[in-house]
């Protein structure tokens, strides 16, 4: 039975998981799967069925990426510099610098079996995903259709147009390089301990107890706020920056969020003409019993809409 346009669109979810870990962008993801699927539907007379529709498109998808990538990543200001202090000057880059969340909803296909999912999740995960914009494009689709996907180096080499040798050497070079950014294996799921402190960390967080915050931090952990540069490490700068430039987060209203693999709420700010504007989508990374990581995203414009969440509260 030849494909249809919706046989088509029943890969969207996962051809998005797979284009947003290629470019790390949310929204560059929704545009690459849609030129994969213009592209599919326009070339369904040709597909002849040796494959499977879905490796077939994933296939096309990868491509749309390599075409995309060039040699630019997006990253997180943890990747670029050293750390800041509460009172340096706040830089901003573009928005189209910096990496992306995604939600779970719209990388994650909910038909999938348990076991995939949570497989799928782990390696969405934004640090990994971080991890995986340092590496050149060839490399990283190599990686991620082996690592993720379960692709032979056979197929991995059909697909990048080269040979298995070069495959099986890209893969290694690629691995070396996750390991010395901390990615050499996937994390395990979230344990209990790491969903509880993440979820006493947002109970804090809407009552604004510094102390209690702070309380819960990692002697390294960091603060980083993109489309800002600065990123701070360890508890006392952070509470200097809470207790200091960050104090108008004081009374915001918070919901929780599913992102692959990872605790996140969003928050509105308190808005002195009236309700709650949307001001940052914070993603959590527990470590054990407290934080390692805090994330602000603050692109809320974009960034809010395509996790469903309204741009302000009554």
């Amino acid at each position: 039975m030849p494909a249809t346009a919706d046989a088509l669109e029943a890969h969207r979810v996962a051809l998005t998981g797979h284009c947003y870990r290629m470019l790390g962008s949310a929204s560059e993801a929704d545009d690459a799967v849609q030129e994969t699927l213009v592209r599919a539907l326009k070339g369904l007379a040709r597909f002849d069925g040796r494959a499977s529709l879905r490796t077939w498109l994933y296939r096309i998808a990868t491509h749309v990426c390599l075409d995309l990538i060039a040699d630019r990543r997006r990253v997180r200001p943890i990747d670029e510099g050293p750390p800041g202090s509460p009172d340096s000057a706040l830089e901003t880059r573009p928005d189209a610098h910096w990496l992306e969340p995604i939600s779970d909803a719209r990388a994650i296909p909910e038909d999938a079996s348990p076991e995939q999912i949570a497989w799928l999740r782990q390696r969405t995960r934004l640090a990994f995903v971080a991890a995986v914009q340092f590496l050149p494009p060839r490399q990283r689709a190599a990686l991620l259709l082996a690592e993720v996907l379960d692709w032979s180096a056979s197929e991995i080499a059909e697909v990048l147009d080269t040979s298995v040798p070069a495959v099986n050497s890209a893969l290694q070079r690629a691995r070396t390089t996750l390991a010395t950014r901390g990615q050499q294996s996937p994390p395990p799921p979230p344990s209990s301990e790491e969903q509880t402190v993440a979820e006493r960390y947002g109970a804090a967080f809407a009552r604004y107890d510094v102390d209690a915050l702070v309380g819960m931090l990692r002697a390294d952990a960091v603060l980083s706020m993109p489309p800002f540069t600065l990123w701070l490490r360890g508890p006392a700068d952070i509470r200097d920056w809470l207790e200091g430039p960050g104090c108008g987060c004081r009374g915001s209203r918070i919901q929780w969020v599913q992102v692959p693999g990872q605790a996140a709420f969003a928050q509105w700010r308190a808005d002195p003409a009236g309700g709650f504007a949307a001001w940052a989508l914070v993603v959590l990374d527990p470590a054990g019993s407290q934080i390692g990581a805090v994330t602000s995203f603050l692109d809320v414009g974009r960034i809010f809409p395509s996790f469903g969440l309204p741009l302000r509260l009554a």
